[in-house]
């Protein structure tokens, strides 16, 4: 029986649309989770895509990078979603692309790569809001655990899709009353991006 309960197709679920539109990229999980009529997707989530010339398939402009959501059989939103931006300036086309996805009520994080590294807020875009934190050389994963406080041996025997489980359900929990911040006084506190390839060999 349980099987066919882990059957739900991302078609019948709030990341249909961006699987359509070819947004669902570098997908390091696409598929049933452990919960019964739930689907999870950890990935890019492509925002901006580069002009196509022919046929020739180019890297989007940019993406939300290191995504960690989960969506429930049936349900036209997403009820949380993770991820990294590498410009807080991108927050404005994620909510363009991902609107008819998000809910008043859902739990929404992005990391950024160009806000003071001890500034955490929030952003109300329309009527979402985002946990809005900094994360430099580091990954998303890795900032999650230590944000909802789990220990990584608590989920070390699972496997890639219960370990999306268990930290996006307590995920689903947190809530910290950070400041509330406009986006337009967010985006005049921001820092200039920094290159990512600065400190890396060639």
């Amino acid at each position: 029986m349980t099987t066919l309960e882990k059957t739900v197709a991302i078609e019948t679920t709030a990341l249909a649309q961006l699987d359509k539109e070819g947004r669902l990229l570098n997908a390091v999980l696409k598929a049933p989770t452990t919960k019964p009529g739930r689907f999870g997707f950890r990935g890019d989530i492509a925002l901006k895509f580069q002009t196509q010339v022919a046929d020739e398939k180019r890297p989007p402009d940019f993406s939300i990078e290191q995504v960690l959501t989960i969506v429930n059989d049936g349900e036209a939103t997403i009820p949380v979603l993770v991820g990294y931006i590498h410009s807080l300036a991108y927050l404005e086309t994620a909510v363009e692309v991902l609107k008819s996805q998000l809910q008043p009520n859902g739990k929404y994080f992005m990391f950024c790569n160009n806000i003071d590294l001890l500034a955490k807020y929030r952003i109300k875009m329309g009527d979402v809001t985002f946990y809005v934190l900094p994360c430099d050389e580091s990954t998303v994963w890795k900032e999650m655990l230590d944000l909802l406080s789990i220990d990584k041996n608590d989920i070390k025997k699972l496997d890639t899709a219960g370990k999306l489980d268990y930290v996006l359900d307590t995920a689903k929990d947190f809530s910290e009353n950070y400041d509330l911040v406009p986006y337009a006084d967010a985006l005049a506190r921001m820092e200039p991006v920094k290159n990512r390839n600065e400190n890396r060999p060639v």
